[in-house]
């Protein structure tokens, strides 16, 4: 009987997105796909590098996994720090039924292909973490610049840095929508029923859709604030326009009748 093996799945995140074309010269011995470039290593390893800034190891040692991280800071020099890094396990078991079991994907055989399905759910979640992080940043920055305006009616903020926080706000929701795309099954999902199940079960542990859909919804609650926020700002602006217009038309008239 052939004994069960663990497989572990370590994903490391970047604030900057990767481009595949470039990793894959700058690091050869890769197979450049569309949407990942992988290496398969002597070891039974696996490394997997997508294009929206996550590396994915399958049962690599932290050792090596260090070796990979240098060698892409190397090829990439402009490289942050990561800034989330993530682990899944999934334990092979021959004669197992597909599932969950206490966290832990358990399913009959991991071939080639089912490696790269888990590898993409892992770096997704990941990704998904950090896009997380800057929106609830947002979220917080936005709540600032509103409170004032409960509570005065008004606002203080000057309009040019409304205009660079509203465009802020619009990159970073384009940069989630970004991510839709790589919700989307991968190619060989099509060729093997059971692989599409470990897909669904995947995406729905790691909760991916509900996520990208609260995502979305805070930014467009982000971005319809901070509209509202800038067009009190500009009607407090014209306000202050004309009265200082007015100002003016008086103290003319006032030296008029003084030169008399």
């Amino acid at each position: 009987m052939v004994a069960g093996r663990t497989h572990q799945f370590n994903a490391v995140a970047y604030v900057e997105n990767f481009s595949l074309r470039e990793l894959a010269a700058a690091l050869p011995g890769g197979k450049l796909r569309p949407h990942e470039l992988r290496f398969s290593l002597d070891e039974d390893g696996d490394v997997f590098l997508y294009p929206f800034g996550t590396a994915v190891f399958h049962d690599v040692p932290p050792e090596q996994r260090e070796q990979w991280l240098s060698r892409i800071r190397t090829a990439i020099p402009k490289l942050t720090a990561k800034v989330v890094a993530e682990s899944f396990t999934a334990r092979e078991e021959p004669g197992a039924r597909t599932g969950f079991v206490a966290g832990t994907l358990q399913l009959p055989a991991l071939g080639p292909a089912r490696v790269s399905a888990v590898a993409l759910v892992v770096g997704q979640s990941a990704a998904m973490e950090y896009y997380e992080r800057l929106v609830e940043d947002l979220f917080a920055r936005t709540d600032a610049l509103v409170v004032p305006l409960e509570r005065r009616g008004t606002v203080s903020t000057r309009t040019r840095r409304l205009h660079r926080f509203i465009g802020e706000a619009i990159v970073s929701r384009n940069e989630v929508l970004s991510v839709l795309h790589l919700l989307d099954k991968p190619d060989e999902v099509w060729d093997d029923p059971e692989l599409d199940r470990i897909y669904d079960d995947l995406r729905a542990e790691f909760d991916l859709t509900d996520r990208y859909q609260a995502l979305t919804s805070k930014l467009r609650g982000v971005q319809e604030s901070l509209e509202l926020v800038l067009d009190v700002a500009r009607d407090r602006r014209m306000w202050i326009l004309e009265v200082s217009i007015a100002l003016l038309i008086l103290v003319e008239l006032v030296l008029s009748l003084w030169r008399r």
